[in-house]
């Protein structure tokens, strides 16, 4: 089954190639959509996948990159739009 959820990510995420490392952990847990700093210090990201892999996806977000020191993680469903890649934006 496929499945979307919505991510915000918060604690010490930008400036420690969060971003980066997300894409490539959603590229091999093989999950689309996309990762981008917000403006209050948070990241957010869009998972869309397999059930299993945006689960992985959404673990992996509590702890992030090495240097990250990861705070907190929302999650809330969201619908599904079919994008078949993972980017991450500005």
């Amino acid at each position: 089954m496929t499945r979307a959820v919505d991510l915000v990510v918060t604690g010490v995420v930008q400036g420690v190639s969060f971003r980066a490392y997300a894409q490539r952990e959603a590229r091999r847990l093989g999950v689309a959509g996309w990762v981008a700093n917000r403006g209050d210090g948070a990241v957010e990201a869009r998972v869309e996948g397999d059930d299993d892999a945006v689960e992985a996806m959404t673990r992996w977000c509590r702890t992030g990159s090495p240097a990250a020191r990861v705070a907190g993680v929302s999650v809330s469903e969201a619908e599904v739009s079919g994008v078949t890649s993972f980017e991450v934006r500005r």
